[in-house]
Order: structure tokens, then sequence, then C-alpha cells
């Protein structure tokens, strides 16, 4: 199987989900809106946090082992808003609306699927390790930057800090430190229950897109260029210097060429701080994926 055809087999799969998403949207209407709004919760407060528990207290998941590929993850998320900071104040752009997408790319509704296709098990413990590295930064300077001079912004942080994922995560955590073996039948159950997540994640994002608008396109396609480019910068630095095995190093490469996440448009909202422009930048960044997450994967795999 030549390059091109296994970046195809990864990737084509994952945006068919999002594309019948998206059409069944447009199809049916509103309606769907609301029909999504019980499975969006199910997926958000069960399956989801389940596929990172699972992933995390796996007997392969090793914190030790992934522990450069976080520092990476946590590099990038940095270095990615410290890149992108000078253009959004040349570009006159808010910087609590452009840096938090910059920070905060698509690890969850994309990462986590296009690892487990392209590199099973051991890629989605891997993808998890560097969504936890992801998280820890949005919720930590993310939120910071876009709850500033918001009368929301008391505890912001330590109340998304107990949302039902990063409860998953230190509960994986906890798990994989004090090396406790669950039962097999119950964690192959909780095990199934979370993947149910992947294609459900998928969908759910095809079903968001729709909503979103192209109002403010100036500020979505800079976004939609910045976040993977920086990412990708920051990463090409680091794999001069970090020695990162050859799967690892892959992973880097594909978190770095991820858009941003819708979630970030969820912020947005809740914030009032620009959602329409968050939107366009989601929106054309997740597009704009069709081309970069597949540089990404080449850069990673090419050696």
């Amino acid at each position: 199987m030549t390059m091109f055809e296994r970046i195809l087999t990864i990737i084509l799969p994952v945006f068919c989900i999002i594309a019948v998403g998206y059409a069944y949207t447009r199809l049916r209407g509103s309606a769907v809106k609301a029909d999504m709004a019980s499975v969006n919760r199910l997926c958000t407060d069960v399956l989801s946090p389940l596929l990172v528990f699972t992933a995390m207290a796996a007997k392969d998941f090793d914190l030790a082992q992934n522990g450069m590929l976080i520092a990476a993850g946590v590099l990038i998320s940095l270095g990615s808003c410290l890149l992108a900071w000078p253009l959004a104040r040349a570009l006159g752009y808010d910087v609590r609306t452009f840096l938090p997408p910059m920070i905060f790319n698509n690890c969850g509704n994309m990462g986590l699927p296009l690892a487990a296709l392209a590199f099973g098990q051991a890629g989605l413990s891997a993808a998890v390790a560097l969504f936890m590295a992801c998280n820890l930064v949005y919720f930590s300077l993310g939120i910071k930057i876009l709850a500033s001079g918001k009368p929301q912004a008391q505890n912001a942080t330590w109340r998304l800090l107990l949302n039902p994922m990063m409860l998953a995560m230190m509960a994986g955590l906890a798990v994989s430190l004090v090396r406790i073996d669950l039962p097999a039948p119950l964690f192959q159950g909780l095990k199934m229950l979370g993947e149910a997540s992947i294609p459900v994640m998928l969908f759910a994002l095809g079903v968001r897109m729709r909503d979103m608008t192209l109002k403010s396109w100036q500020i979505g396609l800079v976004g939609a260029a910045v976040c993977p480019l920086a990412g990708l910068a920051v990463a090409w630095g680091l794999d001069l210097v970090l020695p990162l095995p050859a799967a690892q190093r892959a992973q880097m490469y594909l978190f770095a060429a991820l858009p941003p996440a819708v979630f970030c448009f969820m912020m947005a909202e809740r914030y009032q701080q620009e959602p329409d422009k968050v939107a366009s930048i989601v929106l054309l960044g997740n597009l704009a994926a069709l081309l970069f997450v597949p540089f990404g994967l080449w850069l990673g795999l090419r050696h």
C-alpha cells in the first residue's frame, strides 16, 4: 500500500461519517438539532468519558512512556497560541476570540477516531495522552484568555475541570498509576460503550457544522490556516530536539495538523465572545482539515 492510499484509508471514513451527519441535517432540517440534544449529552457525559477512561486504564497505557508525547502536546498548544498572538494583534482581532481556537484543536471529535483508524489501540492510547495535554492547556490558559474581563470568569477553570471528561481522565490516570486491574467483563463492557462514541462524535460534528455560518469568513480563513500551520511549525521544531519513537512522532504531527475544536464555538457562545467569528474559524478549519490532516499524516509517516 502506497503512502497516499494509506492516508486515504485513514481519513476517508472520518470525513464520510461527518458528511453523513451534515447531509442528514440538511435533509431533516432544524428538527435534527433537537433530536441530537440527548445524543450529544449522552456522548459528552457517558460515552466519550468512558473512551478516555478505558484508553488510559488499559494495560498497554504507560504514562511514563507517553510522558514526552504529553510534553510535546502541551508545547504545541502553547506554541500555537504564542505564534498566533502577534498575528491577531497585527490584524486587529480580539485575542479572546482568536487565540482559544488556536490552543484547543479537534483532538477529541476528530483526533481520537483518526488515531484509532491510523494506529489501532496503541495509537488511541497515545491520542488520549495528547488529548489530556491539550485539555490541560485549554482549561487553564485558554479559559483565562476567553473569560478575561467577563463576569463569568470567576472559578471558570475549576468548574470546567470538573466536567465528566476531565473526571474520567483523572480516574483513568489514577488507575494507570496505581496499576489497578479492573475485572475483564467490566472493562470490556465499558470499553465497548466508549468506542461507540467514535462514530457518534463524528456524526455530531457533521450536525453541528450545519448550524455554523460564514458571516465572518475573513477571520475564518485566517484561523483555519493559522491553527494547523502554527501547530505543524512547533511540531517540526520539536521533531528536531525530542527523541520520539516513530509511532509517537507520527501521532505528534497528526495532532499538530488538526483543526480548531467545535467545543471552542460552544464556549464562545457561553461567554458571548463573538461566537459568529469563532464559528467561521471552526467551520473553515474543519473544511481545511481535508488538506492539512493528510499533510500532517504524510509528515509523520514519511520515515
